[in-house]
């Protein structure tokens, strides 16, 4: 089977947005090429150093790859997609360079190709994020590690927004705790708080194609007895309250139900956030804040933000 690579050159800010864009039309696979990643230190598994090529990311910003398999209305998708991602702009998403192009690539070279970019890292305290295609043996006993296949339509775990969630799951997840995961993805915050001791977990997602990723990877995680996953839009649906409800998704989304999330949050249980770059801070924390809730910590990691707020005990 031949497949078009879409190819497009934006800004980290654009990254959820554009690759959300994308899954929505179709892509069989993302990857993320971000120029900044050129400049961080990243250590294997046995705490060496290891080299990316420069030549596998742009000069600056990012570049995002997606997959289509060409068919007759190739064309047509491709400018739906050009216009939904100028339409961010509308939401004040800087878009950068966005450059779009496209190219032919055989199926065995993309299926393949983005797994040079996924090793094991460790992430927080306790977590490590491994690949299921790769061997690993814990360093200390208590170290918690979470496999995960991305396939080729997720993110690897890696992103700032992922770990800082999983940090703030990490210092909030009590035994017992019930946690509510908005826009799971590939599953790895609600397999995260399985780990961590969560007595139940509902995760949830928009995408039919996340639904499915995400319960291949909490089996693969043997946690499936504690995570329920489901198809929903945001927390449409949801009727039970919950210790924790974790949100990594799009500033502009979050804003659209704080006022849910205050409903569904037990008093003084927590409402954690996380998608939002750093411009975008200050508009999420006041819409918290009006629907009631107390900011308790904001945690920032290059251009993200994640925020933990609290329902108040009345």
């Amino acid at each position: 089977m031949k497949w078009s690579e879409l190819s497009i050159h934006t800004t980290n800010e654009a990254v959820e947005a554009v690759s959300n864009i994308l899954h929505e039309a179709g892509a069989s696979g993302v990857v993320i090429e971000d120029s900044e990643e050129l400049v961080r230190d990243r250590e294997d598994i046995f705490g060496e150093i290891y080299s990316l090529n420069p030549d596998d990311f742009p000069v600056d910003g990012v570049r995002i790859k997606a997959y289509l398999a060409e068919t007759s209305f190739l064309l047509e998708t491709v400018e739906e997609i050009k216009v939904a991602i100028n339409n961010l702009l509308n939401f004040n998403i800087d878009l950068g360079h966005n450059i779009i192009t496209v190219t032919e690539v055989d199926e065995e070279d993309w299926a393949t190709a983005w797994k040079k970019y996924y090793h094991p890292v460790k992430i927080s305290n306790r977590f490590t994020i491994v690949p299921t295609w790769e061997e690993y043996e814990r360093v200390n006993s208590d170290e918690l590690i979470i496999e995960l296949d991305p396939g080729m339509a997720f993110g690897t775990g890696t992103h700032p927004t992922t770990v800082m969630c999983l940090q703030a799951l990490e210092k909030t997840v009590q035994p017992n705790t019930s946690v509510i995961d908005v826009g799971t993805g590939s599953g790895v915050l609600s397999i995260g708080a399985a780990k961590l001791g969560a007595s139940s977990i509902h995760a949830l997602d928009l995408d039919e194609i996340a639904v499915k990723s995400a319960k291949e990877n909490i089996a693969i995680n043997r946690v499936d007895d504690i995570v329920q996953v489901t198809h929903g839009n945001l927390l449409d649906n949801v009727t039970e309250q919950a210790d924790i409800v974790v949100a990594n998704i799009l500033a502009e989304i979050i804003m659209t139900f704080t006022d849910d999330a205050y409903s569904i949050v037990k008093p003084g249980g927590l409402f954690i956030t996380s998608g939002i770059i750093a411009t975008k801070k200050e508009d999420v924390r006041e819409s918290l804040q009006q629907s009631g809730f107390k900011v308790d910590e904001v945690m920032m990691m290059e251009d993200w933000v994640t925020i933990i707020s609290r329902k108040p005990v009345k």
